[in-house]
């Protein structure tokens, strides 16, 4: 799909070795600002809380975000009716508005548009192929509509198969953290490159410290999703997978989950010999803490330094916490009746039977 204007496109920009930086995670970070309900985490704010929405694409733009990724993860009619969901918009009303947002912002710098395709339940409850396309083909007539500048879709399949077929960039999206994904998208390009193929390469992890996790991610630690801040990387660690994507051969960093604008800027700065620019957002920071040079305790004074938050191990704060959780694995994948999707709302013996298998050790 052509570019707005005369911005270069995602392909153009990537080919000519540019790095493009990524936005972070919308659905977390509204949630925390009360737009966003955890549990079912559709983005209908797009439609009923704009203002929301555009001011956190204005701060990923300010803190050096390429890339307007539309704010429409779980915006399929199946899911925003799914378990009893009562809305006042249309999955096509909320992705309309999603791509307008986007756009505007977009528009205010030099960033391009990316229609994300999410996720639908139906695959998960068993539906037919021809019925989880459609569900997917409705949302992405928006994007074609509203003029998206790039798809960027979560799948899963043969990445041979997928490349011959439609993909110019891949990568790893969410549910880990950055150290398995830059692992994950090294073995990525080891195989591409294996097959005598091409491709660009992209990694948009959590935000969150995942070593402990099981095959499915963050979801199955028991912190999730309301005690997840301690595990919360920092802007230090931010700056270790800017570097590690970098040297990886990878071109395309941002993030997903838990990213908050700080963190994208952390990845702006860390690149900004690569990039040969800084983003607005760094004319308030200080680049490795040279603002606190400024600070009235001598103490803090000595932070301004590279070396002193490169060595620092941060503490928690909780001396009776461990370091490590025991992921739950209830083995429950596609197809499994307690993924199966339904109009009413879950039972309170719905619940009951979960909260039992729950304390029997599932």
């Amino acid at each position: 799909m052509a570019p707005a204007g005369e911005k270069k496109n995602i392909l153009k920009r990537l080919d000519a070795g540019e790095v493009v930086i990524g936005d972070g995670g919308f659905v977390f970070a509204l949630e925390k600002r009360g737009y966003v309900k955890a549990g079912p985490w559709t983005p209908e704010a797009a439609a009923e809380h704009p203002e929301a929405v555009r001011q956190l694409h204005r701060e990923f733009l300010r803190a050096g975000s390429n890339v307007m990724q539309t704010f429409t993860f779980y915006a399929s009619d199946d899911k925003l009716e799914n378990r009893g969901q009562t809305l006042s918009f249309t999955g096509r009303q909320i992705n309309e508005a999603a791509c307008d947002l986007a756009r505007e912002v977009a528009n205010e710098g030099d960033a391009l548009v990316a229609g994300g395709v999410s996720q639908t339940p139906a695959y998960l409850s068993g539906k037919t192929e021809e019925e989880v396309k459609a569900i997917f083909i409705k949302q992405i007539d928006v994007f074609v509509q509203k003029n998206v500048d790039f798809l960027i879709a979560e799948v899963c399949r043969k990445l041979k198969h997928f490349l011959l077929e439609s993909a110019d960039i891949v990568g790893i999206n969410c549910h880990f953290d950055p150290e398995t994904c830059v692992k994950t998208v090294k073995l990525m390009k080891e195989g591409v490159e294996k097959a005598g193929l091409k491709a660009h390469y992209m990694s948009q992890p959590l935000a969150f410290h995942t070593p402990d996790c099981g095959c499915q991610g963050f979801i199955d630690l028991p912190e999730f999703p309301f005690g997840l801040e301690p595990r919360i990387l920092t802007r230090m660690d931010m700056h270790k997978y800017a570097r590690e994507a970098y040297n990886a051969g990878i071109r395309y960093i941002g993030g997903c989950c838990g990213f908050e604008p700080y963190h994208i800027r952390a990845l702006a700065e860390e690149l900004e010999a690569e990039r040969g620019c800084l983003p607005a957002g760094s004319e308030k920071h200080g680049s490795w803490g040279s603002g606190l040079s400024l600070h009235t305790k001598p103490w803090v004074r000595a932070r301004a330094r590279r070396d002193y938050w490169e060595k620092l191990k941060p503490a928690s704060g909780r001396p009776f916490c461990p370091s490590m959780s025991t992921p739950d694995s209830w083995g429950v994948t596609k197809g499994h009746a307690d993924l199966m999707q339904q109009k009413e709302a879950t039972s309170k013996e719905q619940l009951e039977a979960l909260f039992d298998k729950a304390s029997q050790g599932h």
